[in-house]
Formats: C-alpha cells, sequence, structure tokens
C-alpha cells in the first residue's frame, strides 16, 4: 500500500521549503512529505543566489497588509535557528519627476501610510548627499524603505527544510513526480516510481507548477519568462557594503525597473532589469545569459552607479512564473478540494515564509488568518472574466 500522508508538498524551493516547515509545526509524527525533482539546493530554480530584496514598499495595500507578517516569519526562523536571514539596509525606489514611474511611487507613498509603514520621501540631490555613490538630480525623487534590505534565500530555504526534517517531515530530494491523480478521498502521487497518497497537496513547483498541473489534466494561464541578474565585481567593495549601501530600484523613462544590491554573498554588487526577459517553457528554458542585458545593466550602472562597476563575475539565469495580473496565486485550485497551488509572480522571495504559513493554514483549516483574497486562483485575472488590472513593476 502506498504511504500515506496528510500533506504533500511538491517542490523545495522558499516557498515548498517554508511550507514543508509551517506544516510541520501543526502536523507531527511523518505527516508531511515533501518531494523534490533534483538535489536540494540545486540552480535550477529561482531560490539558490544569496540574496533578494525584502521590503515594505509595494504600491498596492494587498501587499504593505502582508508585510509586517512577512519579516515576522522570517524572525520567527531567525528565533528558531539562531541564524540571521534579513539584513536591514534600508531601501530606495526612484523615479524621475513626470514620468510612468512617479505614478507607482506616489502609490508606493500611500499604500505604506495606509498602512502605517515608516517611509521618507527624498529628492534625487538629498539622495546623493546621503549615499554619494549615486549620480541623480533635481529630476528625480526617490521613496527611502528604512526596514527594506537583503534576505538570504539561499540559506533561508535550507533552513525550513533543516526545521521540517527537525519535526519529523520526511524530505525527498531527486524524486520527479510523473502522476498526481485526486480523487474524493485522497490524491495519489507518483515520484521516482514510488506511490504516496495525501489528504492534500501542494504544488509549489515554481516554472515547473505548468508541468504539474498538466498532469492534473488542467492548466492556469502562467507565463514563464527567463530572467537574469549579473554580479558586478566593483573595485569599491568598501563604499558598496549593506552597512554603506542600499538596496535599490529605478524605475527608467520607459516603465522599465533596474534593481541591485550591495556587495553580499559574492565580493561583487548585484544587479538587474525587472521581467524584461523573454517568454519560455519548462522545456526551452535555458542557463544562457542575455548579453545585451547585461550590456543594459552596465550601461545603467555606468549613468548612475559608476563606482559599482566592474568585471562582470557572473550573469545567473533563473525563470518567473507571472500570472496575467503579476500578483500571487495561493490558493486551492479551482474545482479542487485537495490540491492548492502557489504561484509566485516574480517577487515572492521575500514573501516565501509567509506564503509556507499561508499555505499551511489553506491546507488545514481551508482559511487564512491572513488577508489573501487577492491571491485567489479564480479571480478574473486568472478566469478570464474580466479585464486584467495593469500592475507597476514589482521587484
Amino acid at each position: 500500500m502506498p504511504q500515506h500522508y496528510r500533506v504533500i508538498v511538491i517542490g523545495c524551493g522558499a516557498i515548498g521549503a517554508a511550507t514543508a516547515y509551517w506544516l510541520s509545526r501543526r502536523l507531527r509524527g511523518g505527516a508531511v512529505l515533501a518531494l523534490e525533482q533534483y538535489q536540494l539546493g540545486h540552480g535550477r530554480g529561482a531560490s539558490e543566489d544569496h540574496s533578494r530584496v525584502i521590503r515594505h514598499a509595494y504600491s498596492r495595500p494587498d501587499y504593505t497588509a502582508l508585510t509586517p507578517a512577512a519579516y515576522q516569519s522570517w524572525n520567527v526562523t531567525e528565533r528558531e535557528t539562531g541564524l540571521r536571514l534579513v539584513h536591514r539596509t534600508g531601501g530606495l525606489i526612484i523615479a524621475a519627476q513626470a514620468s510612468v514611474g512617479i505614478e507607482s511611487l506616489e502609490a508606493t507613498a500611500t499604500a505604506m501610510t495606509a498602512s502605517g509603514l515608516p517611509f521618507e520621501l527624498l529628492s534625487g540631490v538629498q539622495v546623493s548627499e546621503r549615499w554619494p555613490q549615486w549620480r541623480l538630480g533635481g529630476q528625480h525623487t526617490a521613496l527611502f524603505d528604512p526596514e527594506a534590505g537583503i534576505l538570504d534565500i539561499r540559506r533561508a530555504t535550507a533552513a525550513h527544510l533543516a526545521l521540517a526534517r527537525a519535526r519529523g517531515a520526511t524530505i525527498r530530494p531527486e524524486a520527479p513526480v510523473s502522476a498526481i491523480a485526486e480523487s474524493p478521498h485522497e490524491v495519489t502521487v507518483t515520484a521516482a516510481g514510488e506511490r504516496y497518497t495525501a489528504d492534500r497537496v501542494v504544488l509549489a513547483g515554481g516554472a515547473w507548477n505548468p508541468i504539474l498541473l498538466e498532469l492534473l489534466g488542467t492548466s492556469l494561464p502562467i507565463t514563464l519568462t527567463q530572467e537574469q541578474v549579473t554580479y558586478f565585481a566593483t573595485p569599491n567593495v568598501r563604499a558598496f557594503t549593506p552597512e554603506r549601501f542600499t538596496v535599490f530600484g529605478l524605475i527608467a523613462d520607459d516603465g522599465l525597473l533596474y534593481y541591485g544590491l550591495p556587495v553580499y554573498g559574492e565580493v561583487a554588487v548585484k544587479a538587474g532589469l525587472d521581467g524584461a526577459g523573454p517568454m519560455v517553457t519548462p522545456q526551452t528554458r535555458t542557463d544562457t545569459a542575455d548579453p545585451q542585458r547585461v550590456a543594459q545593466v552596465r550601461a545603467f550602472l555606468e549613468r548612475y552607479l559608476p563606482g559599482a562597476l566592474g568585471p562582470e563575475l557572473y550573469t545567473r539565469v533563473c525563470c518567473y512564473d507571472f500570472p496575467p495580473d503579476r500578483d500571487f496565486i495561493a490558493d486551492y485550485l479551482p474545482g479542487s478540494a485537495r490540491v492548492l497551488v502557489c504561484a509566485g509572480a516574480g517577487h515572492a522571495g521575500k514573501f516565501a515564509g509567509l506564503l509556507g504559513r499561508i499555505l499551511t493554514e489553506l491546507a488545514i483549516d481551508g482559511t487564512s488568518q491572513f488577508p489573501v483574497s487577492a491571491f485567489r486562483a479564480d479571480r478574473p485575472a486568472i478566469t478570464g472574466a474580466g479585464e486584467v488590472p495593469v500592475r507597476a513593476n514589482s521587484l
């Protein structure tokens, strides 16, 4: 007979690992199974770089209502492991006045005010005075989020898996899923030739979620794009340490969002373009970087942060999984009573710990204490029943 679990999590990236951890806090005694198709910590997903931006600065209350709980969720893991996962550097969102970006910046200020979150509005001149690494002028405005910083996503994912295992969860790497079948009484999952059953299954496969959905005979309108980030080996290391420089996003006049992080994980500044890559599938994605986008980011740094430039240490490629409105999906599959799915929309790293809590509550209790109605799987943007709202870039 197949071994039965209360919940099976498919995918051990940031969201899957967090879900396994929070489930293990509620369900003891080997009731949780987490399956990973590759080795743990592999580099093909979106969770194994050194760092992600964490911030309160979002342009919509749907997110600012959740960011305090996201920080608190990471704090729970930090206290339990003794590891430091969040490094507060402060963060800047910058836009030129009278540009498309200024509307997003103003909406961010409004959303943060509504949620009681601290921020400052600064002129470009004030930014350059406080952080002389910047080359900005009077045409720029910036929002400073004092609690923004770096999330060590690789360490956080490994910590969640370690804690889940310590509480009795089974973590099974090199177990690709080949079949999923839902019945009125349970879900059967076949992985690496073994069959398992569960009361609930959570799909946390990231870029591989479309394949998992196909196994269930269904789909969601999730578009994959191939993204990349480049590490530039700046010679001015001291000026770009987390103690002296912030995480940042600058919305250019054409609406493209350039973002970056201080020296962390590598002796290099990390920078990239948000959501600018080509559409791919799980089968057509590659690990090959686009030199044109590297050149775009280099030109951006030459203009605004020349001290950050140095030789290209390397460029890392990953995938974003975009629903049409670029909002998360964290819900049961439409029509299913036993299978949940989470799509990170290219910006879920900072929320991964909280999303693990939310998915745990949905799987065990059927509802979540957190306000997640915007992330339902049957919202109009997913079902095609309404006009898809235009979202600002969501670093």
